[in-house]
């Protein structure tokens, strides 16, 4: 604080002595010394309060800087949310349209499978069971439907032999290639 030597200090007592005397000097000196001592808890209060106030205002900062990421972040979170479920939306009317697609496909296969075998694929002709006369009484039971149409009865297929492409197609069964009835070019 002040920059006081002893010898200052010194002649400061022996000026106080002549001055205020012998017997006032010890409660003149006490009465200071109180003086002194509030002042300086005033002083450190003072510190006190003024570091307070600086160490709130940092606070202040802090805080306001904390609320700013957090709403900054919070936005983040917001926007990314809003895009995914956007996301998933379109993923799910997506899906529904497919599925859509397949039940569609699924009715017509399941129409397609529930018609009478029109012929062969690409076969033009109307279903044989309308080309069929109507049934006779003296057909076995087995052969006539309920419409009345003969229903011929399909040939069991044998063990050993599958049914080519080409005839499930329709189309006409070509002869294998006979690869030593065909003349050799001579080179």
């Amino acid at each position: 604080m002040l920059d006081i030597g002893f010898s200052e200090l010194m002649l400061i007592g022996v000026v106080a002595l002549i001055v205020i005397g012998p017997e006032r000097l010890p409660r003149v000196a006490r009465t200071a010394g109180h003086l002194l001592g509030r002042f300086q808890r005033y002083v450190s209060e003072v510190k006190a309060d003024i570091n307070r106030e600086i160490e709130l205002a940092d606070l202040k900062k802090i805080q306001s800087s904390v609320e700013d990421a957090a709403r900054s972040i919070e936005r983040t979170v917001k926007s990314e949310m809003q895009e995914a479920e956007e996301t998933l939306r379109s993923a799910e009317a997506e899906l529904t349209e497919a599925g859509a697609a397949l039940e569609k496909t699924g009715a017509e296969l399941n129409q397609a499978l529930a018609m009478p075998h029109m012929g062969m694929l690409g076969s033009t002709q109307p279903p044989a069971d309308s080309q069929q006369p109507p049934a006779s009484p003296d057909l076995p039971p087995g052969l006539a439907s309920a419409t009345g149409a003969v229903q011929p009865e399909p040939a069991p297929l044998e063990p050993d032999s599958v049914p080519s492409p080409q005839l499930e197609l329709g189309l006409a069964a070509l002869p294998p290639a006979d690869v030593a009835s065909e003349p050799r070019q001579q080179a």
